[in-house]
């Protein structure tokens, strides 16, 4: 991973903290000032759909985890059974 879309909130010392820390491209996805209403913008759609998929783990709903790092295993621990299922329905015989 060498990118990353953030809201305009992220925008500032973020995006030079994450290329001198972790080495990552940091790109600010804004919304045009004279668009009103929703407006789907490019790539923050991607951001928005994962985070729903993560949501419908009841473990990633609510902060139960003490430590970061429990977590972090809690949200890969989602998408890889979300990716597990994806892969399993997409390789099972299709019936006629």
């Amino acid at each position: 991973m060498s990118l990353i879309w953030a809201d305009s909130a992220y925008a500032g010392k973020l995006i030079t903290w994450a290329k001198k820390h972790v080495q990552l491209t940091l790109e600010i996805v804004k919304r045009s000032d004279d668009v009103s209403g929703f407006v789907a913008l490019p790539r923050r759609w991607v951001v928005e759909r994962t985070l729903s998929w993560i949501s419908q783990h009841r473990r990633c709903v609510r902060d139960y985890e003490r430590l970061s790092e429990h977590r972090e295993a809690m949200v890969l621990w989602a998408m890889i059974t979300l990716v597990g299922r994806r892969l399993a329905r997409s390789c099972s015989p299709k019936s006629t």
